[in-house]
């Protein structure tokens, strides 16, 4: 079985599908090993496990809204584009989406996925409760008021299996997308922030080479006034895909048509199944006010980026309280690489990138590529060895960890 990028083949001995959470717990308790996958859009080894794999797509989906709580329950296996379409229907929404509408809630939470705006946070920040199978087969229900929930949202996998959460909804909303084209390096880098902050989701779509950045992408909420400009960058005038020689057929429509949310704020168009392959990824998350440092650092770099890029993306993300969250307490820039298929060729290259951006403080994202070695986690999270020994106490056998987990978090697994 591999992932959804076709890099990774995964080690498990067997793969179930429970069909219930009772089915689940008596499974966990009764394993050695065991890990979680969803919709496999990671593209490290953060989900595999030598045990054993579980799908949670045979566990009844739900999503029951209270809108008197203005909360959705849903199941953890269920992905956004779905629960998306059930919250529309009633009338809600969520306050942010990714790129692919395809990927699962649960999956998503766990690694700190997340979309854009400088004022939204990440999809972790709707949850104000989750439920989990534990090592011992135990099924947990956390929320705010719980000792463990910051540990446990954006738990990368390691301390627990998720099986349910609960999310903060709104309103339904309207939204309009405008692609701008070729704004200036010197105008952004100079006017970063304010670019950022000009609607309530923005993307910057590069190869880092070049004067300009050829597209920038703005969500605006149809209540904000439409810009025909920004720092010399002008209004496309005709749908565009973030990369230039691909027809954006598949892409959420632009040309400021207003649309709901759902239609708007990820990339591609929910009925649009992305293809397998062909595209690796890799994401780094620093402080927003070291976006313009960084990325000429990066751009230091171009004629060594460029040849092994499809394209890079450029967000922002508004801090949060989760632990292992990316975003902790940090109003973040987040510097996302979409790399051709070339594994070896990325592997290579990322040592240096990730050393051009140390000096910045920056945060992997823990769903994509990276060097483990390259990061001291416990001078980037705060409450790192907290969630270590929470890690430790929850789980000692190492049920929920991985080679991967363990170079990240320190530990060895005991038999």
């Amino acid at each position: 079985m591999k992932n959804w990028a076709g890099n990774l083949e995964y080690s498990s001995a067997e793969v179930h599908s429970p069909t219930s959470v009772e089915e689940l717990q008596e499974l966990v308790a009764n394993v050695s090993r065991i890990k979680a996958l969803g919709s496999r859009h990671s593209f490290n080894t953060v989900a595999d496990t030598d045990g054993t794999h579980v799908l949670l797509d045979a566990l009844p989906q739900e999503v029951v809204l209270n809108k008197e709580k203005s909360t959705v329950k849903v199941s953890g296996g269920i992905s956004y584009g779905a629960l998306g379409r059930a919250l529309e229907e009633q009338g809600y929404a969520i306050h942010n989406l990714a790129s692919l509408p395809h990927i699962s809630v649960a999956g998503a939470i766990q690694t700190g996925t997340h979309g854009s705006g400088v004022n939204n946070p990440s999809l972790a920040a709707a949850v104000v409760g989750v439920d989990l199978v534990r090592a011992s087969g135990e099924l947990v229900t956390l929320t705010a008021d719980d000792d463990e929930f910051l540990a446990s949202v954006v738990g990368v996998g390691a301390l627990g299996i998720v099986t349910g959460l609960e999310l903060a909804v709104r309103p339904s909303f309207d939204v309009r997308q405008r692609v701008l084209t070729n704004l200036t390096w010197e105008g952004a880098l100079a006017n970063f922030q304010t670019i950022a902050s000009s609607a309530y989701s923005v993307s910057f779509f590069t190869n880092y080479t070049g004067d300009t950045i050829p597209q920038v992408w703005l969500k605006a909420l149809d209540t904000e006034a439409p810009l025909p400009d920004l720092f010399g960058a002008t209004a496309a005038t005709s749908a565009l895909h973030p990369l230039p020689d691909m027809s954006a057929e598949n892409c959420t429509e632009q040309l400021d048509v207003a649309g709901k949310w759902l239609d708007r704020l990820p990339h591609f168009r929910h009925e649009f199944t992305p293809s397998n392959g062909e595209e690796l990824q890799s994401e780094f998350l620093l402080p927003l006010d070291q976006a313009p440092a960084a990325l000429r650092a990066v751009r230091g770099l171009a004629d060594k980026l460029a040849p092994l890029l499809f394209i890079s993306e450029v967000r922002t993300v508004a801090e949060d309280e989760f632990w292992l969250s990316p975003f902790y307490r940090q109003q973040s820039v987040a510097l996302h690489f979409t790399w051709k298929p070339l594994q070896p060729e990325v592997e290579a290259v990322l040592p240096e990138l990730e050393a051009a951006l140390r000096p910045f403080g920056a945060r992997p994202h823990w769903g994509k590529l990276f060097t483990p070695s390259e990061y001291d986690f416990a001078a980037l999270y705060p409450r790192f060895e907290d969630f270590r020994s929470l890690v430790q106490a929850n789980d000692p056998t190492g049920k929920f960890r991985n080679a991967l987990l363990d170079s990240v978090l320190g530990v060895t697994v005991t038999s």
